[in-house]
Parts: C-alpha cells; sequence; structure tokens
C-alpha cells in the first residue's frame, strides 16, 4: 500500500510451448483504491533466480536503451541500418551509444560559447564542414588559412536551427 494505490506481486516459474525452457514470469498490479483501475505488468525472463526487482530494473534500462537508440539514430547515420542478427544488433546499439557520447562531448566544448547548439546545429556544422571540404578540394589553389576558416564557419552554420 503506498498512498492510494495498491501493488500486488505474483512470480512464477511457467512453461510455454515455444520455448525449451522454464521461464521467470512476474506479474505487477497497481490498482487505484478509489476507482479500482488496475495496470497490470507482465516482465520474462530465462533467469530463473533473477529477483523480481531486478528484472524490473532491467526492463527500465531496456527502454532507456531502446530510446537512447532511437534518439542517436538519425545523428549518428544509423536511420538506414536493418539489424537482424544478434552480433548485427549488438554493433549498432553500440555504435549508437558511442556516437551519444561524442556527441555530447562535442557539445559540451561548444556549449561553453554557445549555450544554445543543440545536436541538430552540431550535425548541421559537421555536414556543412564535409560540404566545404569537399568543395576546397576542387579549386586550384587552396585560401589563406584565414579566409578558409571564415568560409568553413559560415557554410556551417547554414542549416542552424535559431530560436530567435
Amino acid at each position: 500500500m503506498e498512498g492510494h494505490s495498491q501493488t500486488r506481486l505474483y512470480q512464477a516459474q511457467l512453461l510455454h510451448k515455444e520455448v525449451p525452457q522454464a521461464l521467470h514470469v512476474v506479474s505487477i498490479v497497481k490498482t487505484n483504491r478509489h476507482t479500482q483501475a488496475a495496470a497490470p505488468v507482465i516482465l520474462f525472463s530465462r533467469d530463473r533466480a533473477l529477483p523480481y526487482d531486478t528484472l524490473r530494473d532491467y526492463y527500465c534500462l531496456r527502454f532507456q536503451i531502446e530510446f537512447n537508440c532511437r534518439d542517436a539514430k538519425p545523428y549518428g547515420g544509423l536511420e538506414d541500418f536493418m539489424n537482424v542478427t544478434a552480433t548485427a544488433v549488438t554493433h549498432a546499439a553500440n555504435l549508437a551509444l558511442f556516437m551519444v557520447k561524442v556527441s555530447y562531448r562535442l557539445l559540451r566544448d561548444v556549449r561553453q560559447s554557445d549555450p544554445a547548439h543543440s545536436v541538430l546545429d552540431l550535425k548541421a556544422q559537421c555536414r556543412g564542414s564535409n560540404y566545404v571540404t569537399e568543395t576546397i578540394t576542387m579549386l586550384p589553389e587552396k585560401p589563406e588559412p584565414v579566409l578558409l576558416a571564415q568560409i568553413f564557419n559560415k557554410v556551417a552554420s547554414l542549416q542552424r536551427f535559431s530560436l530567435e
């Protein structure tokens, strides 16, 4: 019992006709004592010795990882990947999480001088830098370093999102 809600917990080792081993099944039912509205959650695990609270924590982490991967896909160039093997999914997840970490590290540096800089701005800046690099390679003569830096900054900021 907690305030106006009651939480009931059920756990059992159950068999399924399509799974060759017993599953650890945890059912958590939260009921509002005033309205009698119930919110059931069913969790599954192959580890039959896993305590229910650890299993619940794993499920919470799983969704956080999925949200991070979903958010990282467009920024890491992973939106076109279709991963169907365990190894490919593991590599894609690790790459997506790595890209999130790299993005936050780059943003931390940039936000010291521009607090409104976003991940989309960072992506636009990287794309703009690639455009400038490709364009510069086609020139017969490379511009002076000062002019080159100005070109990079101007072109890289063309696609920036502004809240002004």
